[in-house]
């Protein structure tokens, strides 16, 4: 059996495998992030710890027959780590913005796109540290290991302070055409490579399973942890997208288009991430919307009801209202790369109920995700084919609303939700058993939902009523 580890904002996720891929068991642990200021976002990372530990305890069957563990996470949070092996100060997480400044100051110094082939996002962890350097100097004297969410939760396991390339890639310290720290970034940011984890791709063997968590989890001492990889490249594992034209779309906190590309296609001026993959040799575009779901369900709080709620009942899907909602409640990456963008709802009126907002709200991600589509096609990626994954995939509505805005049938596997925890657990197998490329096939499909040709142009027109929106607004502070 194959464990894949998957740590998410919201919950960490415990996957077993057989040599079959049938699940044998999974189980989920519970998340919360803190935001004590407006752009802020933090996790304490012992309660990664904690929730691994919950996850694994609730699988609730016999491991002693796992031959190999993956892990997966999600990226750029930077975890700052003392020399007692305990994180510093909280992880301050992927959709934490308020180093702005410093990411626009590290951008605008041609190198950082030179070498790695990207924007300096707020998001993206050398920023973060740059801004920890700032304002709590006595914090960053005491670094001793810059780890990622993941990567933190491998150092409980094993010991071993270790990276793969596909998360390495959102911190802005890889050389991406290398695939290895920079020394020169690092410099720049005052750390040296002794601070950094080693790298290895993300289907090598990492490190191996210590005796303390082999014993604390009934888990078989000195089997091989992988590299693994960034959530999503770890999904794109599990949807079989590692062949040029392969893609998929995630609704989760965040949405993601995801794009398999042949090589090393930097696009730092279209806010596209060129990013390695999380198999050697390998590389992708993505284009990322920080809030997705996360939009529905701030929707569903304010309304005080569950967002299931909000979407059961929409009924077909209809061209878009008059009603526009911009979906930048913390910002915006792809296209934008605009921090103090706000979300907001436009041409509100008597007759917009309650199911006119949830379908605007709905259209808006739908818009933004159009966005990262464009640009991709503006630098030459064709996309052939497109899996849906994520939370709201669930929804057959927004699934339909997405094809019809691209043009593009989406097809919807028939297995459920694993996403990047099968990801995670295909590279642990990879790690035990030398296996490589051909594990990450396709999953088998329940439902290919196609475009609504007669709407196609109604969601076209909307998308650029959408764009006009944000170039209207974006100065209103």
């Amino acid at each position: 059996m194959f464990l894949g580890l998957d740590l998410g904002t919201s919950g960490l996720k415990a996957l077993l495998v057989d040599e079959n891929e049938r699940i044998v068991a999974e189980a989920v642990a519970p998340l919360q992030v803190t935001r004590p200021y407006d752009g802020w976002s933090e996790q304490n990372p012992d309660d990664w710890f904690t929730a691994c530990a919950a996850a694994i305890a609730g699988l609730g069957v016999d491991l002693g027959g796992v031959q190999g563990i993956g892990l997966s996470g999600h990226m750029h949070g930077a975890t700052l780590m003392g020399r007692d092996g305990r994180a510093l100060r909280p992880c301050m997480l992927w959709n934490d913005t308020r180093a702005s400044v410093e990411a626009a100051e590290m951008d605008s110094d041609q190198i950082w796109r030179d070498l790695t082939g990207n924007i300096v996002f707020p998001g993206f962890t050398a920023p973060k540290v740059e801004w920890v350097r700032r304002n709590e100097p006595e914090v960053f004297a005491q670094i001793d290991k810059v780890l990622l969410p993941k990567d933190a939760l491998r150092f409980w396991l094993t010991g071993d302070a270790v990276s793969d390339m596909s998360d390495a890639s959102g911190t802005s310290w890889l050389d991406m055409g290398k695939r290895d720290w920079s020394d020169d970034l690092l410099a720049k940011s005052g750390l040296t490579r002794a601070q950094m984890p080693t790298l290895v791709e993300g289907s090598e063997v990492s490190g191996t399973l210590g005796g303390s968590a082999a014993q604390k989890f009934g888990l078989p001492e000195g089997i091989p942890v992988a590299g693994g990889g960034g959530d999503n490249a770890a999904s794109a594992i599990d949807m079989g997208v590692v062949k040029p034209g392969q893609a998929f779309v995630s609704l989760g906190t965040s949405g993601v288009l995801f794009a398999a590309t042949p090589a090393y296609a930097a696009a730092p001026e279209s806010a596209l991430h060129s990013f390695c993959h999380a198999l050697p040799g390998l590389w992708h575009q993505m284009g990322v919307i920080l809030s997705a779901t996360d939009s529905l369900n701030w929707l569903a709080s304010v309304m005080n009801v569950k967002a299931q709620a909000l979407t059961s009942g929409l009924g077909a899907l209809q061209a878009p209202g008059r009603t526009l909602f911009m979906p930048y409640l913390g910002g915006e990456r792809t296209p934008h790369n605009d921090t103090q963008i706000r979300g907001g709802f436009l041409h509100l009126g008597h007759a917009t109920d309650r199911a006119a907002m949830t379908r605007a709200v709905m259209e808006g991600v739908t818009h933004a995700l159009r966005d990262s589509f464009d640009a991709m096609n503006q630098t030459g990626t064709q996309i052939d084919s497109l899996i849906a994954v994520g939370g709201g995939s669930k929804s057959d509505y927004w699934l339909k609303a997405i094809a019809t805005s691209l043009n593009m049938p989406i097809q919807l596997p028939a297995a459920g939700d694993f996403g990047a925890a099968l990801g995670a657990a295909r590279l642990g197998r990879m790690a035990a058993t030398g296996e490589g490329t051909a594990l990450a096939v396709p999953p088998p499909i329940s439902l290919v939902i196609e475009p609504d040709t007669s709407l196609v142009g109604a969601f076209y027109d909307a998308h650029a009523r959408y764009s006009e929106t944000y170039r209207a607004v974006k100065n209103l502070r």
